[in-house]
C-alpha cells in the first residue's frame, strides 16, 4: 500500500469487524436497551407530571416508543451498510494497488514484520510466503494496515433489527404498569427505576465497575432525567390549567 492516508491503521472499525467478540452485539443491545428505559421513563414522568391520565401516558409511551425505535433502527443500517461499503472500496483499492506493483507491497510488509521485532531475513521470507497467495497476501495487508476482515463485517439488517428490538424492550418497561391497567404514576416510575437499575447491573462487563455501582450509577442518571422531565411537565400543566 502506499501513501499515508491508507496507511494508518483504523482502529474504531477493527472492534466492529471482530466478528469472534462474544460482546459484539450484546454491548449495543444493552444499552440500546438502556436508551429506551430513560427516554419513555423520562417521557412518562414528565407527561405524568403534567397531569395527563393513564390513556394520554399509554398513547404518548407508545408513540415515542415505535417513533424513536425506528429511527435508531434506520440510522444503525445506514451506518452499518455505509461502513461496510466503504470498507469493500477500501478493500479493491488495496487488491488494485497489489496487482499494480505486487513487490512493493511485499517490500512493505517485510518492513511492516521488521518493525514488530522480526529479523530482516525472517521479515522478508515470511513476507515471500505470504505474498505467494495473492488472496492471503490481500487478507493480511487488509487486517494489518486498515483494521479490515472482509469475512466479518457486521450485518446491517441484524445491527438494525437489534437495535429496534432492544429499544422496544426498554422503551416498554417504564409502559407495563399502565398498559395493565394501574393508574400510578409512582407504581410506573418504580418499574422503570428496578429496569434502569438492571440494565445498569448488565452494563458492569463493559465499565470495570462492580455491579452495584453500574445499577446505582444508571439509577442515578436516570431518577435525573425523569425528574427533570417531571418538573418541566409539572410546570407546564399548571400552566396549562392556570
Amino acid at each position: 500500500m502506499t501513501g499515508t492516508a491508507r496507511s494508518a491503521p483504523r482502529g474504531g472499525r477493527q472492534g466492529l469487524a471482530d466478528g469472534g467478540s462474544s460482546g459484539r452485539w450484546l454491548r449495543p443491545t444493552v444499552f440500546g436497551a438502556m436508551d429506551g428505559l430513560v427516554t419513555n421513563i423520562s417521557l412518562v414522568a414528565g407527561v405524568g407530571g403534567g397531569g395527563a391520565d393513564r390513556g394520554v401516558i399509554v398513547l404518548a409511551g407508545l408513540a415515542s416508543l415505535v417513533a424513536r425505535a425506528l429511527s435508531m433502527a434506520l440510522g444503525e443500517y445506514a451506518s452499518v451498510s455505509t461502513q461496510n461499503h466503504a470498507t469493500v472500496v477500501e478493500a479493491e483499492a488495496e487488491r488494485a494497488q497489489h496487482v499494480r506493483d505486487p513487490g512493493a507491497e511485499e517490500t512493505e510488509l517485510a518492513v511492516a514484520y521488521a518493525k514488530l521485532g522480526l529479523s530482516e531475513h525472517t521479515a522478508r521470507l515470511v513476507a515471500r510466503e505470504v505474498h505467494a497467495n495473492p488472496d492471503v497476501a490481500l487478507q493480511v495487508h487488509l487486517a494489518q494496515e486498515l483494521g479490515i476482515v472482509l469475512d466479518r463485517r457486521p450485518s446491517a439488517w441484524l445491527a438494525g433489527i437489534s437495535s429496534f428490538s432492544s429499544f422496544t424492550i426498554g422503551g416498554l418497561i417504564p409502559l407495563i404498569p399502565f398498559l395493565v391497567g394501574s393508574p400510578s404514576l409512582i407504581v410506573g416510575l418504580g418499574v422503570a427505576g428496578l429496569g434502569l437499575f438492571v440494565a445498569g447491573v448488565l452494563t458492569a462487563p463493559f465499565t470495570h465497575r462492580g455491579w452495584w455501582q453500574s445499577g446505582l450509577r444508571q439509577l442515578l442518571l436516570g431518577a435525573v432525567a425523569a425528574g427533570a422531565t417531571y418538573l418541566i411537565g409539572t410546570a407546564i400543566g399548571v400552566t396549562i390549567a392556570g
